[in-house]
């Protein structure tokens, strides 16, 4: 029987390349997008999504559990960025980064995990935080640096691995979006999504790629 993974932000960089690996591997992948008309261009069982939004996530998990009996591999891909420094940024621009980040991985696995099957891993890209701790990034550093924290509570909570992805740099559109330049040797997404694929498949528990 194919395995089936559950990819929210399957539409972006990262969710999109690994979607595709799993996808010539035989897995049956679920997705969400911003988009469902962009994320269905990935797979086809894709529904749209706001993650801040815990009514959309609950609704969109209602309708998936329509679809797949249970998940073996569960994946937060989503993730936002603003380098903005704290005195000019307002109250949604903070909000925005903190509900990608982290806000919208609480609604997520709030709302799927009785569609984790057992022993199915929970996976959530991160960022190697305490090198984000640069001005303009205050919003970007503090969610990621919760999402850690989060992580290890739910590792406990659900007793199963629950991964978070620490790549020090990927080629993916966030970069656009910061004043820095990309590092020479940055991952492709899809050099991620390898690695990642080898994490699950070699049963990671916690954390890698720092």
């Amino acid at each position: 029987m194919n395995k089936t993974a559950l990819i929210w932000g399957v539409d972006g960089g990262i969710g999109s390349a690994l979607a595709g690996l799993l996808l010539k591997e035989g897995w049956q992948v679920v997705g969400t997008g911003r988009s469902e008309v962009e994320a269905r261009k990935i797979t086809p069982l894709a529904f749209e999504v706001d993650v801040a939004s815990s009514y959309s996530v609950r609704e969109a998990v209602a309708a998936i559990a329509q679809e797949v009996d249970g998940v073996d591999w569960w994946v937060y891909a989503i993730g936002d960025i603003l380098s903005k420094p704290i005195g000019n940024m307002d109250e949604v621009e903070w909000q925005r980064i903190l509900n990608a980040n982290l806000n919208g991985v609480f609604h997520a696995i709030y709302h799927s995990q009785a569609l984790l099957n057992e022993g199915a891993p929970v996976y959530i890209l991160g960022a190697v935080s305490e090198r984000m701790r640069l001005p303009g990034l205050a919003a970007y550093a503090a969610a990621k640096a919760g999402l850690e924290a989060f992580a290890e509570v739910l590792r406990k909570e659900l007793k199963r691995a629950v991964v978070v992805v620490r790549p020090a740099a990927v080629d993916t559109a966030l970069w656009k979006k910061v004043p820095f330049r990309l590092p020479a040797n940055a991952l492709k997404p899809e050099e991620l999504a390898q690695k990642m694929y080898s994490a699950y498949q070699n049963n990671y528990k916690d954390l890698f790629l720092e």
